[in-house]
């Protein structure tokens, strides 16, 4: 599984191993003082190097390439006046920008929870401020067609991974069973414990699922054909856009996204357009794959996805009302946390881990038989992915900590303030079964919003 999305510029790398010392996967090697090397085979495209770089290219010093030369590299657009640091992302942002300056373009755009309490960084305001309208407003002014929503999508992975766990748990199949929301810990299982693949959930991350009812719903409803839609998703995470060109996401028949902006990369577009970010009204993004619930909305933050999972799971196992929807137990900052649900019936033991490092020692109790749990969700960067790679970059050690934690309680804020909170009392959730899926791991939904993952090996 070779890659290049993530580097580092040896004429910037400083040779401080800071990139080394946050890296989940033992990717970046290199020796002190002396420019590092990213082993890709081992790289699973998170970005937390690219997050927490300080060597950068400085005023004062020549290079032997250009800044201009540089930017071009990075896919960076000329107007963009930041300080250009060692470790780097390629971009999106060339394709998009000329796919909107296109008249004839039919673009949708799905935009995830983590960005909408991140996005106004890039702008001045302070750290976490929660955005949602003044985004919705910024992406019709770049120019999008549709603006819609990953928290609706996030609410139909409910939909499928719910009804997946209820049928492994009922019906048999392989426990416990591990979320797939996260393309990097999903290449982490496909190349570190390939035996432990099928103990994947097979539900598309919600990033995949929106691409896929883009071009089909979306595009029956709009009178426009599958090939005729353009879909752009714009992800705080780096990782996002490997997992948009993996050939198997295309059950549409094309490619359910076409590309993917970093929240980073979006604000590019906006400053490049010109548009006033403060000035923006609040607008609402469009209706039906743009309508969310609480429970998407938490997606973006570490335990957000067992939450809003149990909240849908114990009433569809249960057929009772779940009367105290906000599991605190999940929450927080730890590296694993733990939750026993009474279902009445049984004892649903769940399992939340923040960071692949900590994921490795209950992978090897679960090869040794000796892990006691029945559904486990693993994200790869520190606080969720509202510290993805593709977040704004924060320059001090004491900003990026800050910055987690706000924009961590705006996502609960945002959450407690929605009057719908649980996926399935979404009702565009609920018309999107009765109009077009039929019910959930039914032969449709199947088809359009599962996959298969892969056994590899590093050196494949």
């Amino acid at each position: 599984m070779k890659h290049s999305l993530i580097k580092i510029d040896d004429e910037l790398c400083t040779g401080c191993r800071r990139c080394a010392a946050v890296c989940p996967v033992d990717a970046i090697e290199g020796k002190q003082g002396q420019p590092q090397m990213i082993h890709s085979d081992k790289c699973v495209m998170c970005g937390q190097c690219v997050q927490i770089c300080s060597g950068y290219a400085s005023l004062f010093e020549e290079y032997e390439t250009p800044r201009d030369q540089k930017m071009r590299e990075r896919h960076m657009p000329p107007a963009v006046n930041e300080p250009l640091f060692a470790a780097y992302h390629t971009g999106d942002y060339p394709k998009v920008k000329a796919v909107l300056d296109n008249q004839n373009a039919y673009t949708m755009v799905q935009c995830a929870p983590a960005v909408r309490v991140a996005i106004a960084e890039e702008f001045g305001l302070p750290l976490g401020s929660l955005v949602p309208g003044k985004l919705a407003a910024a992406l019709r002014r770049v120019g999008f067609s549709r603006v819609y929503d990953t928290n609706f999508a996030a609410d139909l992975t409910i939909m499928e991974e719910g009804a997946e766990l209820v049928q492994r748990l009922t019906k048999g199949g392989t426990l416990p069973m591990f979320t797939s929301c996260c393309p990097a810990w999903v290449t982490f299982i496909e190349t570190r414990y390939p035996e432990l693949v099928k103990h994947l959930s097979s539900c598309k991350s919600p990033q995949q699922m929106a691409g896929t009812m883009f071009k089909t719903y979306g595009a029956q409803l709009d009178g426009v054909t599958a090939d005729q839609v353009y879909s752009v998703a714009v992800m705080p995470c780096t990782c996002k856009k490997f997992e948009a060109e993996r050939p198997e996401m295309n059950s549409s028949g094309y490619q359910d996204v076409d590309a993917v902006l970093t929240t980073r990369e979006l604000a590019y577009l906006i400053k490049e357009a010109g548009i006033d970010f403060h000035s923006l009204p609040e607008e609402s993004f469009d209706n039906p794959l743009g309508i969310y619930s609480g429970a998407g909305t938490i997606f973006g933050v570490t335990g957000g996805v067992m939450e809003a999972a149990i909240r849908t799971a114990y009433e569809m196992i249960t057929s009772k009302k779940l009367d105290n929807i906000e599991l605190i137990q999940v929450r927080g900052s730890q590296g694993r946390r733990q939750i026993v649900l009474d279902l009445g019936t049984m004892k649903l033991k769940t399992v939340v881990v923040s960071g692949l490092k900590h994921a490795v020692p209950i992978l090897e109790n679960l090869k040794k038989g000796i892990a006691d749990f029945h559904f486990m969700e693993v994200m790869t960067c520190p606080a969720g992915c509202v510290s993805g790679g593709g977040q704004p970059k924060m320059l001090l050690p004491v900003d990026c900590l800050a910055s987690h934690q706000r924009r961590t309680a705006s996502t609960y804020q945002h959450d407690a303030e929605l009057l719908v909170r649980k996926s399935h009392d979404n009702p565009a959730i609920k018309a999107i079964y009765q109009e077009f899926l039929g019910e959930p791991l039914g032969h449709k939904s199947h088809k359009l919003l599962h996959t298969h993952y892969h056994v590899s090996h590093p050196d494949h």
